[in-house]
């Protein structure tokens, strides 16, 4: 009844599950979200959108009449 494998550790291990079951669905979305970013920037299926964001974010480029919003919490070079 009582211990690691009785009623109270079988409550304990369900809820430890439960929480890994959840951690598991979250994990999954991002794979799926990324898996998803990934293949707009193959060569078959290339977004000129997706490219331009990425080349723009590692460049750290911007046009002249273009407004960038600088948002906390990041890390930002200044040439």
């Amino acid at each position: 009844m009582s211990g690691e494998l009785g009623m109270v550790g079988r409550a304990m291990i369900e809820s430890q599950v439960s929480e890994l079951e959840t951690d598991l669905e979250e994990l999954i979305a991002e794979r799926q979200e990324l898996v998803s970013r990934v293949s707009l920037l193959r060569p078959e299926s290339l977004d000129p959108d997706m490219l331009d964001e990425r080349a723009r974010l590692n460049l750290n480029l911007v046009h002249t009449n273009e407004l960038v919003v600088l948002r906390p919490g990041r890390r930002y070079k200044v040439n």
